[in-house]
């Protein structure tokens, strides 16, 4: 099936940090008119077909920014996914015919008083296609679940194999996958969505100073270049929060990358409410895959030689399997200094 080139549009919003689930109520009307304006506007060439909404445009990072108690964050500002929120999302997809990508710290049935960092899509028929539970979340700040803190309860629910990791949603646009965030500074999540067939990644938000250090455009590019995908990465605009004056500790640097690892859309600035845009032509993409003989490095993986690499286990698993995700200091001190002295002891480090 051909695929005729189409706009894709990142979101930079101003978000404003919720103490509750209503609160979500500010940051969706204020999406709902960027997102108007990025449509009409960023269909000047080729129509819009996918929107892109930050990580924490719903919700904010309090839980993260304050150390909150994960239980009690759960009850009072965690949603459901389907739910109140994602039904306002449905109905913008429909309006625009347009899928959309977006984020929440949203509950799961099998967890009481628990929380997920979850990535979604939704197609223009206003149905969830799509369900990327986070991994790798930002070690000694976030405090939602990564299916890897509870993985023997997780692989009996959902299995062991790639989909329980890295779904990939095949679509009317191309097949969309998530490595939101810190995710991305891990090539194998890159490469586990591309290993399912991935071709356009939703990679959003990275905060300072990773950004202000070119980390996040690196790896951007990076996880494009080798896995041939497209990278979508807007940035948030400014920050809100509930005990301090509106402020940018994102940096700007917004981009979407194309499947050579080249910037093909970019808002450099923070601080002010925009978007970005860029032309997705996935026949291109599927072309470069098929025909290359060198920079669709995927088909050459020789995984014999990768797999004792990871034999021993490095990060615990099933660290919350009892136990709610600790508090900044207790993590640095049960987590982050017994895996720098893991590194030393194995000789890995010095």
């Amino acid at each position: 099936m051909t695929i005729a080139p189409y706009t894709t549009v990142g979101l930079i919003p101003e978000i404003t940090e919720i103490q509750s689930r209503d609160d979500i109520a500010t940051n969706l009307d204020h999406l709902y008119g960027l997102t108007r304006t990025a449509v009409a506007m960023g269909g000047l060439d080729h129509p819009v077909r996918l929107v892109a909404l930050p990580e924490g445009a719903l919700q904010g990072f309090g839980d993260e920014i304050h150390d909150l108690d994960h239980a009690a964050y759960a009850r009072t500002c965690a949603i459901q996914i389907p739910g109140a929120e994602t039904q306002e999302l449905a109905r913008w997809a429909a309006e625009f015919d347009v899928y959309i990508m977006a984020q929440a710290k949203a509950l799961h049935p099998a967890f009481p008083d628990r929380y997920f960092n979850v990535g979604f899509a939704i197609n223009p028929n206003g149905e969830i296609i799509l369900r990327h539970y986070k991994l790798n979340p930002l070690p000694g700040m976030e405090t939602s679940l990564s299916p890897h803190d509870v993985l023997t309860q997780w692989t009996r629910l959902n299995g062991n194999g790639p989909d329980a990791y890295w779904p990939v949603a095949h679509t009317a646009i191309g097949r969309l996958g998530v490595m939101m965030a810190n995710e991305a500074s891990f090539p194998e999540n890159a490469r586990g969505l591309a290993l399912s067939g991935c071709e356009i990644a939703y990679r959003t938000s990275y905060p300072l100073p990773g950004v202000a250090s070119d980390a996040f455009d690196v790896q951007n590019r990076a996880r494009a270049l080798d896995n041939t995908m497209y990278v979508l990465a807007p940035n948030p605009a400014s920050y809100t929060g509930t005990d301090g004056p509106r402020t940018d500790f994102f940096g700007g640097h917004s981009t979407i990358t194309d499947y050579t690892g080249h910037t093909a859309g970019h808002v450099d600035h923070g601080g002010v409410a925009t978007f970005v845009t860029a032309t997705i032509d996935l026949t291109a993409l599927r072309a470069h895959r098929s025909t290359a003989t060198w920079t669709n490095w995927t088909k050459d993986l020789r995984v014999e030689l990768y797999r004792p690499l990871y034999d021993q286990p490095i990060y615990p698993a099933n660290l919350y399997s009892d136990r709610p995700p600790y508090h900044h200091d207790d993590y640095r001190e049960h987590v982050t200094r017994p895996q720098i002295k893991l590194m030393h002891t194995r000789g890995i480090w010095r």
